[in-house]
């Protein structure tokens, strides 16, 4: 889950810049589905008491990766303009810094899930830290072009972990979740990529464009973007949400599709820009209207059926 983030000023805090190697909005986006498997993983409202250890717990791991990451990448992100502000890019926090505020966050976040929700949602959790922080930003990151591709399971499992933290066991329905999230992520990162080509390019990674070319990388982004389209019907299909979330979806992925066709057939850096932003507005009104129609649903059948 990429996502661009202000460069703070110089002079910054010590405080601040620990905050900032949390990468707070994607850690804030990462949450946010987490919650949307932990509401819809009941019927009611679930108690609110195992939500907010849930979401405290997915936040701090999650945050956990985020700055190790910045260890891993520090050389990548000083050639790099959308990440050379990075502390450990800068040299304002040294590796053994960052390492121990990163192992903090992830021993605390773990034991708050053991002790607060299930080990389920723990293992799950810690096994998605690894998959972000080292499978992907490690070895598959510098190794292939299909990196965000193959990394993106990690990305997908928010609502997995949330769905495991109320029910205590992970079905179909979650999965369906992570499944959109997978298909989501090239087409909203492959955007980012296409007009920050030259920074890829420059850090040496195997990014899509920069191995096969903008063009190549158009088209996969329109049809990863139709696979995607088709993979949000499938709640409807198995009956998680109603007609709500039904005109929500269709309306939602017209609007990206279209974006990824103007993207292939007249390609500008302004567009490229306008489909990642979008992607970021697409994925949280998705799931805030599967959340809508899953507490509408039963409603709206009631004054229906009387």
């Amino acid at each position: 889950m990429a996502q661009t983030l202000t460069a703070p000023r110089t002079g910054t805090s010590r405080m601040v810049q620990f905050y900032v190697l949390t990468k707070p909005r994607v850690v804030q986006l990462i949450v946010f589905c987490a919650l949307i498997g932990m509401l819809l993983a009941q019927p009611g409202l679930p108690p609110w008491e195992r939500v907010f250890v849930a979401a405290a717990g997915i936040w701090l791991v999650a945050a956990a990766a985020a700055a190790f990451n910045c260890i891993v990448e520090q050389h990548i992100d000083r050639r790099m303009a959308r990440t050379a502000w990075r502390p450990t890019a800068r040299g304002e926090l040294t590796n053994a810094q960052t390492l121990l505020f990163a192992a903090v966050l992830c021993a605390a976040g773990c034991a708050l899930l053991a002790w607060g929700v299930n080990a389920l949602t723990m293992w799950l959790t810690l096994a998605t830290f690894v998959g972000y922080a080292v499978i992907y930003t490690v070895v598959l990151k510098p190794l292939t072009p299909q990196n965000i591709v193959i990394g993106g399971a990690s990305g997908a499992m928010p609502p997995v972990l949330g769905w495991a933290a109320m029910a205590g066991e992970v079905t179909v329905e979650p999965l369906i979740l992570a499944l959109i999230i997978f298909l989501w992520t090239p087409p909203h990162f492959w955007a980012l990529a296409l007009y920050r080509i030259e920074d890829y390019r420059r850090a040496g990674l195997p990014m899509l464009p920069v191995t096969h070319g903008p063009e190549f990388t158009r088209l996969q982004v329109l049809l990863y973007t139709l696979v995607l389209f088709a993979a949000t019907l499938l709640p409807f299909t198995f009956r998680m949400s109603g007609w709500t979330y039904l005109l929500a979806a269709v309306v939602l992925g017209a609007l990206f599709v279209l974006h990824a066709w103007q993207l292939w057939r007249d390609y500008s850096d302004a567009l490229a820009r306008a489909t990642f932003r979008y992607s970021i507005w697409y994925l949280s009104l998705l799931f805030a209207a599967l959340l809508m129609d899953h507490w509408l649903s039963p409603w709206l059948a009631e004054w229906w059926g009387g």
